[in-house]
């Protein structure tokens, strides 16, 4: 007999520990114990069906128990579910890194595989500071700068180029020094600046750190257009190609961190394309795979790669890799994806949406508690407020944006907070009829949250 949902409650509380949730207020609210999907709804073990407003973590792009994935998964069963690629290779790794490289930035052209966004990050950075003292003319390049607010994972590497406070407050004594840069987009924007000096602000000093850390700077990170874990914070437009356009004329490497950007939730395949950018590095994850299995990729250049070229005896092998490197149920589930997004439309279907939004989401732009309303593409973050003409916060114990959440799923749908920032992360092939059903159900939680006592 299989066990009955209130054994799984219990055996839940008894033994699982949930990543980013407060564990003692989890075990108190009952959360769905989600047991199968069904297109863009999960299905909790009581039968309760949910809009899928997170896309799973912003991983799925075509819903649950996709045919076409399924069977991809099933084919490769069938001949090996994995084998390694230290010194071997198989065919659905080679396949994928083809098919990655016709679809990425031009320039392009080598393929990593790992597991997660977190390790293509890592993987990111030790490449660029190898690359650093590999290369004609070797140097020793540590230091790394970073948008101030940016999340780029939860492994230790990630941690230190990403900017939330609270990690660094937690573990400040084991991550390295990043230089800073400050975030181009801002709710609260420091004394005496608007959107526009604000701006020209933090491109000076895009210009002035990476002017002068260049002989120490082994890479900038960035997360294309959008910083996501910083709330959905959305950059103005030219600051990407700004910043490809310095690190370049200063020789600094550019990493584009697309692991929650890429794949259609912008509006392009990838973020880069829209300001026509070409970074050194490009890491991928989430998506990559349908939002099925772990899978994750950093892509590089021809001429970083050919800094790891030569003789057994001259060392430089790139020393890092892990167990389920180009997994082959994780590729034959990303190309099948691949395909998927260019028969169905996807991406078509995403700027449909993002407009469909914009204007279902239009009466949350007076709302007494809405400070912000935040979009790119189908990325949504809804800033919340005690008062919007002061921009006074929440007191932190009411947990505004976690009440909005319990209250969605009263709804029947499924959306995370940040804070009190609450997103909304459809699936990039969510039909128009049920991301306007999202909307409403985020605007009637948004209204009993913000209006109980």
């Amino acid at each position: 007999m299989p066990p009955t949902p209130t054994q799984l409650r219990d055996w839940d509380n008894a033994h699982v520990w949930h990543p980013f949730t407060a564990m003692e207020a989890y075990r108190e609210e009952f959360a769905p114990i989600i047991d199968s999907g069904d297109g863009f709804e999960v299905i909790d073990v009581e039968g309760r069906r949910y809009l899928d407003g997170t896309s799973s973590l912003w991983c799925n792009v075509h819903g649950h128990r996709v045919p076409e994935i399924d069977q991809a998964i099933r084919d490769q069963l069938g001949r090996i579910g994995h084998s390694t690629l230290l010194g071997l290779s198989s065919p659905p790794s080679i396949e994928l890194a083809r098919r990655l490289v016709e679809r990425v930035p031009a320039g392009l052209t080598k393929v990593f595989y790992s597991d997660s966004g977190a390790t293509a990050v890592e993987a990111a950075l030790k490449i660029a500071v190898q690359f650093h003292h590999q290369k004609p003319g070797s140097e020793e390049r540590t230091l790394f700068a970073a948008v101030g607010g940016g999340y780029h994972g939860d492994t230790l590497g990630a941690v230190s180029v990403g900017r939330v406070e609270r990690f660094h407050a937690m573990y400040g004594g084991l991550l390295f020094p990043t230089v800073v840069l400050p975030c181009p987009s801002g709710y609260r924007l420091p004394a005496g600046h608007d959107a526009a000096s604000w701006r020209v602000h933090c491109e000076a000093e895009l210009e002035r750190v990476v002017e002068q850390y260049r002989d120490q700077l082994a890479a900038l990170i960035i997360e294309p257009l959008v910083q996501g874990a910083a709330g959905i914070q959305v950059h103005p437009a030219g600051y990407l190609r700004k910043a490809r356009e310095v690190t370049q004329r200063h020789g600094v490497l550019l990493i584009a961190d697309e692991v929650a950007v890429g794949f259609g939730r912008t509006g392009t395949l990838f973020a880069c394309e829209q300001e026509q950018v070409k970074p050194d590095l490009l890491c991928l994850g989430k998506g990559i795979t349908g939002g099925y299995l772990p899978l994750a990729a950093t892509l590089c250049t021809e001429t970083i790669f050919e800094a790891f070229l030569g003789p057994h005896s001259a060392g430089r092998t790139f020393y890092h890799g892990h167990t389920y490197t180009g997994n082959a149920l994780g590729c034959a589930a990303a190309m099948a994806s691949l395909k998927l997004l260019e028969q169905h439309c996807v991406l078509e279907n995403v700027n449909a949406n993002a407009a469909l939004i914009e204007r279902q989401l239009a009466p949350l732009q007076s709302h007494p508690h809405v400070g912000e309303v935040r979009q790119k593409g189908i990325l949504v973050g809804i800033e919340l407020v005690q008062d919007r003409e002061s921009k006074l916060a929440f007191p932190a114990v009411r947990r505004m944006g976690h009440q909005v959440t319990l209250a969605a799923r009263r709804r029947g749908a499924i959306i995370r907070p940040m804070g009190d920032v609450v997103t909304l992360i459809p699936a990039p092939a969510m039909p128009g009829e049920l991301v306007r059903t999202l909307c409403e159900i985020l605007i009637d939680s948004i209204k009993e949250a913000t209006t109980a006592g």
